[in-house]
C-alpha cells in the first residue's frame, strides 16, 4: 500500500482537527455573506481553500471556524462584527447540515465523527473583540465560540501581540482575568499571535490547557507568529496543544523575507497586506511574476511537526491550516484537500500510526476535554467575574 493510500485510510479512523479556518471572514469579504454565491457543496477552488468536497477529500472531521474581525475594528463595532461571523457560521451549519454538526463539546465532537459529519465549531480570533468586557466574553461562549486568541496583529488593551510594540509586558491585571474566566468558562486560551511574554504569562495564569490555533516551530523559522522552544516544552506540563500552521512565511525564511516585499506592494497601491480579495491576489501575482516566491512543500511542514513532536511531545502537537486566511500556502497543501499529503510524508519519515491519530485527532478533543473539566470544577467554586478594565 502506497503512503498516500495509507494516509487515506488512517484519516478515515482518525480524521484531522483543523484548528483554524478563515472561511467566514472570506464569505465577508468576497460575496458580503451570500452564500448563494459562494455554494461550498461545489467545488469552490476558484475563489476558496475550503468546500465541502475538499474538507472530505482532505479527511477533515472537525474544523474550528476562525470568527475574526479585523483590528482596525474596535469597541461595539468589532463586537458586532463578530457577531456577523458568528452568524455566518451558523447560517453554514444549517444551510449543510447533512455534513456540518453544531459541536460545543468534546462530546459532539466525538458524536459528529459517529455519523459522519464534521464537527463544526467556532474560535474568536482577537481579544479586541470583546471590547473589553468580560460579558461580552461569556456571550460569545454562550453563542458556542470555544476558543479565543488573546490577539490579533495588534495589542489590545490588556496583553501584547507577537507583532506589535510591546504594552504591557505580556498580560496586563484585567489580561490575566480574562484567562481566569475562559478557564471558568470552559473556553480554551489561544496563544496564537501572541507575544512569548504573552504566551509566558498566560501559561501562569492558567488551570486548564492552552492551544495555538495556527503556529508553528520558532526554532525551524524565525518568525514572531510561532512557537519558542520554551513554550512549546511547558506545553507538556500545561497539557496543552500547538497545531501547525501552513502559511509559507511562517513555515520557510526565504518565505517570510519575500512576503515582507509583496506586503509592501501592496500597501504601496492602497491595500491592506491582510487581503485576499482578487484585486490583492492580482498585485501579488504581477510582483511574483517579476520576483519568483520562494515555495515552501510538504517536506516544510512536516520539518516543523518533527521539531515540535521532539519539543513538546506528541500529545501537545495538533494541525490549524489557517486556510482562506493567507495568499500563499505549501505546493501540495494548497487546500484543505491537502491533509492526506501531508501525513503520507509522516509516515514516510516513520511516524506511527498511534502518533498520527494524536496529531490528527485525539490531542485537540483531549485538550477541549480537559477544559471542560477545569470549567466544570472552577464554576462550582466562583461566579461570573465581574471585574473591568479600568
Amino acid at each position: 500500500m502506497s503512503s498516500l493510500a495509507k494516509a487515506r485510510e488512517l484519516l478515515a479512523e482518525h480524521p484531522v482537527v483543523d484548528g483554524h479556518n478563515d472561511l467566514p471572514w472570506a464569505l465577508r469579504t468576497q460575496v458580503a455573506y451570500d452564500l448563494d454565491r459562494r455554494d461550498i457543496a461545489t467545488d469552490q477552488s476558484a475563489h476558496l481553500h475550503t468546500d465541502i468536497p475538499r474538507l472530505r477529500a482532505g479527511g477533515v472531521g472537525a474544523q474550528f471556524w476562525s470568527v475574526y474581525v479585523r483590528t482596525s475594528l474596535a469597541g461595539d463595532a468589532a463586537v458586532s462584527a463578530c457577531l456577523e461571523q458568528i452568524d455566518v457560521v451558523q447560517r453554514l451549519q444549517r444551510r449543510y447540515a447533512g455534513d456540518l454538526r453544531p459541536a460545543l463539546t468534546a462530546d459532539d465532537m466525538a458524536a459528529a465523527r459517529a455519523e459522519g459529519r464534521i464537527a463544526s465549531l467556532m474560535g474568536a480570533e482577537g481579544g479586541h473583540s470583546i471590547a473589553n468586557s468580560l460579558a461580552t466574553l461569556r456571550a460569545f461562549h454562550r453563542l458556542g465560540v470555544r476558543y479565543m486568541t488573546l490577539t490579533h496583529n495588534d495589542n489590545t488593551d490588556w496583553a501584547d501581540s507577537a507583532t506589535d510594540e510591546p504594552r504591557h509586558d505580556g498580560l496586563s491585571a484585567f489580561g490575566e482575568e480574562v484567562v481566569r474566566e475562559m478557564n471558568r468558562m470552559g473556553m480554551l486560551v489561544d496563544l496564537s499571535h501572541v507575544a512569548p511574554a504573552t504566551m509566558r504569562d498566560a501559561l501562569r495564569v492558567t488551570e486548564a490547557p492552552v492551544i495555538f490555533s495556527h503556529s508553528s516551530a520558532r526554532a525551524v523559522c524565525d518568525h514572531p507568529r510561532n512557537v519558542p522552544d520554551d513554550v512549546l516544552e511547558a506545553l507538556r506540563t500545561n497539557g496543552g496543544v500547538a497545531m501547525a500552521t501552513f502559511v509559507a512565511s511562517f513555515v520557510l525564511p526565504e518565505a517570510a523575507a519575500w512576503d515582507r516585499r509583496a506586503d509592501e506592494n501592496l500597501r504601496a497601491h492602497g491595500l491592506d497586506p491582510l487581503d485576499t480579495t482578487e484585486p490583492a491576489m492580482r498585485l501579488h501575482r504581477a510582483f511574483e511574476a517579476e520576483n519568483p516566491r520562494p515555495r515552501p512543500t510538504v517536506a516544510t511542514v512536516a520539518d516543523h511537526l518533527d521539531h515540535m513532536r521532539e519539543v513538546a511531545g506528541v500529545d501537545h502537537i495538533g494541525l490549524g491550516g489557517d486556510f482562506d486566511g493567507t495568499a500563499f500556502l505549501p505546493d501540495g497543501l494548497d487546500s484543505v484537500a491537502g491533509y492526506p499529503a501531508l501525513i503520507a510524508e509522516l509516515l514516510d519519515r516513520r511516524w506511527s500510526a498511534a502518533d498520527i491519530a494524536k496529531l490528527t485527532w485525539h490531542n485537540a478533543v483531549r485538550a477541549l476535554r480537559d477544559a471542560e473539566a477545569v470549567a466544570r470544577d472552577l464554576s462550582a467554586r466562583r461566579g461570573p467575574s465581574i471585574a473591568t478594565i479600568a
